[in-house]
């Protein structure tokens, strides 16, 4: 699987954090779960981070895409 680009995130006065992906607004975090997410993007890969908090990482489509007739070999 390729790895996530084109997510940004921005932290503001109210301390929430706005993660957008490819300038479209995909998640808004507040209190808690804005510090724990600035804590992982800080120590890890801030691209893999941010897909894994939006939940546009994995889909659940992908067994049933390789077995769809046009995909099989």
């Amino acid at each position: 699987m390729p790895k996530p680009h084109g997510f940004s995130y921005e932290q503001h006065r109210d301390h929430s954090v706005v993660i957008t992906h490819q300038g479209r607004t995909a998640a808004t975090l507040r209190g808690s779960r804005a510090h724990k997410f600035l804590a992982e993007v800080g120590a890890g890969d801030a691209q893999l981070v941010m897909a894994r908090w939006t939940g546009s990482y994995k889909f659940g489509n992908e067994r049933t895409a390789r077995n769809h007739p046009r995909n099989r070999r």
